[in-house]
């Protein structure tokens, strides 16, 4: 029977099955011997992968048993470090086999993926041990204390090449595994909308089967081949790798059950999204009661211990990137003064934790008289929210626009972070006029500290409509984690230098 996963944030990164080529989002293939083609093309994608990864694990590990056994012994080791060096590669393979590290599920799945390389590092290496003390022979701990550490830091960084590797496939159609979508309208949408700005997950929707199916021919371009008891039918006919099955009170527990067994019959993953969408695993656990499978939600990590740790990393690590950074921003603040004889820095109200508001600083990019300005502006509104915002805003000055593609503007609120006004992740700062007009569940983002970046700047900053700018900081609200904070500063450079949605 196919896994059915639960990952109430974004299951899309859960889900990941490699198809050779990507489908039309016009069409779907209804032959039986296209549908056959397209599963081929699938799994000789998956086995090509699958093969490349397997040869960089075993490169690796030879690399790390050349060089533990030349900087332990020398040129001269004894036998028994030259065989073990020799059978060190397949151990490795075999240790990576044993915790998951080739399941198609988690490769090119980041934090996943790793975490099986460091599981299978620490359980060959307990392994090498406990046989070393069973025979009585003991292994030498400088061997081993450096061909596993060797093995599994080059092994992390070869998969981190690879995955990047994949995700430019993945950006330009190809590898990309095709999904039928079921559920209503708006929870489609809303999933296509999302694999579409984020092509990386590989993940493309090729049909869709609607609850209530009636006259809608396609959502966002997808078309509609039919409602909930047609889904096994449609997967056969367009040989689809994966059904993702959205919330709807329709999908009861006998159809799932019945689904399940059908895609059985086709190797067909089944991935089931929870109502609980924005709640991510941590938060989550399954237990089953009288009979029942109950996902029980803890509460989010608001308070207590972990937000003391928070703290403490943004004041420290903002305190080092003032001082490393003085020259450049002293630099920045010199060259607003010289081109327009205007104030260096724009300080403005934002709203902060608990509704609490705060003077943020940034660089200034705009006019001297921006402010006055903006009521001009207000019917040009790019946004389809409560913030303005303009592609080509007439109040930016020259030196502005760069210092905004590169997001330097921001380097004052490192200030904001060190009196503990503001957070290094976090949802955006709000001015108190777009507070005004929160619905009541949006206000919800003001339960934490705003960040100086967060899953809205690595996800597309102003390119974001206003619903998804709010979803993405709800989603960080629920399922903050001090990984989730070091997971969004990483990925903040990349978005920086690619300057997506920075206007």
């Amino acid at each position: 029977m196919p896994a059915v996963k639960v990952d109430a944030v974004g299951w899309t990164a859960a889900i990941h099955r490699g198809a050779g080529l990507g489908v039309s989002d016009s069409s779907v293939v209804s032959t039986d011997s296209h549908a056959g083609w397209l599963a081929g093309q699938s799994s000789a994608w998956t086995r090509t992968y699958r093969r490349r990864v397997a040869t960089a694990d075993c490169a690796v590990a030879i690399v790390a048993a050349v060089a533990a056994a030349g900087l332990r012994f020398g040129a001269d080791p004894s036998p028994k470090y030259i065989v073990l060096s020799l059978f060190l590669p397949l151990l490795w393979m075999i240790a990576v086999r044993v915790v998951g590290g080739y399941e198609m599920r988690f490769l090119g799945t980041g934090s996943d993926e790793f975490r099986k390389v460091i599981n299978a590092g620490v359980s060959l290496t307990a392994g090498l041990a406990l046989i070393s003390y069973a025979f009585r022979d003991e292994l030498s701990r400088a061997y081993l204390f450096i061909s596993m550490p060797v093995i599994i830091t080059l092994d992390l960084l070869v998969r981190f090449v690879l995955r990047k590797q994949l995700h430019r496939s993945r950006r330009d159609g190809r590898c990309m595994s095709t999904v039928v979508a079921v559920g209503h309208e708006s929870a489609v949408a809303q999933l296509i909308t999302e694999l579409r700005r984020e092509p990386y997950h590989g993940l493309k929707v090729v049909a869709a089967c609607l609850a209530g199916y009636a006259s809608t021919t396609a959502v966002e371009g997808v078309p509609v081949v039919g409602d909930l008891d047609d889904v096994a039918a449609v997967v056969r006919r367009s040989g689809a790798a994966t059904v993702a099955v959205l919330p709807s009170p329709e999908m009861d527990a006998v159809k799932l059950r019945a689904l399940a067994w059908e895609l059985e019959k086709t190797g067909t993953d089944l991935h089931v999204a929870p109502a609980l969408l924005d709640v991510a695993g941590p938060r989550t656990t399954v237990r089953p009661t009288a009979g029942l499978t109950l996902l029980h939600v803890d509460h989010p990590q608001l308070s207590g211990p972990r937000q003391v740790l928070k703290d403490l990393f943004d004041r420290t690590a903002s305190a080092i990137a003032l001082t490393l950074l003085s020259p450049v921003m002293l630099a920045i603040a010199a060259a607003i003064r010289l081109s327009d004889g205007g104030p260096a820095f724009f300080i403005q109200i934002r709203v902060g934790k608990d509704g609490k508001p705060f003077k943020i600083r940034k660089f200034r990019t705009m006019v001297v008289d921006a402010e006055a300005r903006l009521s001009e502006l207000l019917a040009l509104n790019d946004n389809d929210g409560a913030k303005f915002k303009m592609r080509k805003d007439p109040r930016i000055t020259s030196i502005g626009g760069t210092l905004r593609r590169l997001s330097l503007d921001e380097l004052p609120q490192l200030f904001n972070v060190l009196i503990g006004d503001m957070s290094l992740v976090g949802p955006r700062p709000p001015l108190p006029d777009e507070v005004t007009q929160y619905a009541d569940h949006v206000r919800r983002r003001l339960v934490v500290k705003p960040g100086l970046t967060g899953l809205w700047q690595v996800s597309g900053r102003s390119n974001l409509s206003w619903d998804e700018s709010v979803r993405l900081d709800l989603r960080y609200v629920e399922n903050w984690s001090f990984a989730l904070d070091l997971q969004i500063l990483w990925k903040t450079f990349p978005a920086i230098f690619k300057s997506s949605g920075a206007y």
